[in-house]
């Protein structure tokens, strides 16, 4: 057997090898610091594999060029940053209505506004609740390492395109711009027959995708029919990781970057006796509620850790067992929590 190597990459550009990996042969984007290795990876490699790669006039333009893909049946993505994907939320709104897959990645920066180009996580509830208009839900995956940038990648076509839902990997700064080894493995999902495409209506019955509803009852329906999808996701789709919970009488909640500072963090105060452990959600959404809520008939105390004000603590404490303490600590504006604090703040509230 053929020992397998791993490579130094940069987060953003394995974002561009899982997308290629996967399938994703077509690319629309706009230059947005902290993630423009994105597209000058894609734009570099997609000619190689017989692919696509447009720097559309603005993050409006390249969302619906993702539609116009997707329409048709091929992977497509797009990526950005904060208050490029605040442009864009009007287009995903579209995509969940029409029910058509796509993959958009978040390399987070800090907010509100232009913000500046430091690292946040101040994009969790634009994320996770439908950041554009009506009731749609888009599939949110929370890496906390490189090799979860290329991993989630990868999962984020398959969910796709499996739900038609559109994807998101939501990172930030810090894991777009760090390098670590990875590996390039994993066996890619087929994709699946889609049936619904708009592929000219020669020889078959007409198709159509549409997210306008006029007949009465019909947009009802419709979104009750979406709100089921959602449902099934819920029940299929949670991912998450624990670490030292068995007998923790303190959990730290955290995603992404947070969770392996307070991975550190947690290891340390275990260190001096205390018993403690992390849980992560690496789905924010679907939210791990249920396993949140199962930890909460034992533990006294959760902290959330979270690169801004407080985001998913909101989650956190709707999940809980009504009598269970949920503390938070947080930093916004580009500021990274240290484990020093973090194992300060367990300290404080053990």
């Amino acid at each position: 057997m053929t020992e397998q190597k791993r490579i130094l990459v940069k987060g953003n550009e394995a974002v561009g090898m899982g997308a290629i990996r996967a399938g994703c042969l077509y690319y629309f984007g706009y230059p947005i610091t902290p993630q423009n290795e994105i597209p000058e990876f894609m734009s570099r490699e997609l000619p190689r594999h017989d692919g696509e790669f447009v720097q559309a006039e603005s993050e409006l333009a390249s969302i619906n060029m993702v539609l116009g893909a997707s329409a048709v049946g091929v992977r497509s993505m797009t990526s950005s940053s904060s208050p490029g994907i605040s442009l864009m939320q009007e287009g995903l709104s579209y995509l969940a209505g029409q029910e058509l897959p796509a993959v958009v990645i978040n390399v987070v920066r800090c907010g509100p506004g232009l913000g500046g180009i430091a690292t946040s996580q101040g994009d969790y509830f634009q994320a996770v609740k439908g950041g554009g208009h009506g009731d749609y839900r888009v599939i949110t995956l929370a890496p906390a390492s490189v090799q979860e940038m290329y991993d989630h990648t990868i999962l984020a076509f398959d969910l796709a395109d499996r739900y038609r839902n559109p994807t998101m990997v939501l990172a930030d700064a810090v894991l777009g711009q760090m390098q670590e080894p990875i590996f390039e493995h994993g066996d890619v999902p087929p994709e699946p027959r889609k049936h619904w495409t708009l592929t000219g209506a020669a020889n078959r019955p007409a198709r159509h995708l549409k997210s306008l509803y006029l007949k009465e009852g019909e947009l009802e329906a419709h979104n009750r029919m979406l709100q089921e999808k959602y449902r099934e996701i819920q029940k299929h789709e949670v991912r998450f990781e624990e670490y030292d919970v068995d007998d923790a009488q303190l959990v730290v909640a955290a995603f992404g970057t947070s969770a392996r500072i307070a991975r550190t963090a947690v290891s340390r105060a275990r260190e001096k006796g205390l018993k403690v452990g992390l849980f992560r959600p690496v789905t924010v959404f679907p939210f791990p509620g249920m396993r949140l809520c199962s930890l909460s008939e034992r533990v006294k105390k959760f902290l959330v850790v979270e690169m801004n004000t407080g985001q998913m603590v909101e989650d956190v404490r709707l999940n809980v067992k009504g009598d269970t303490e949920v503390e938070f600590y947080g930093r916004p504006g580009g500021a990274i929590p240290t484990p020093v604090e973090v194992l300060t703040q367990i300290e404080r509230h053990y």
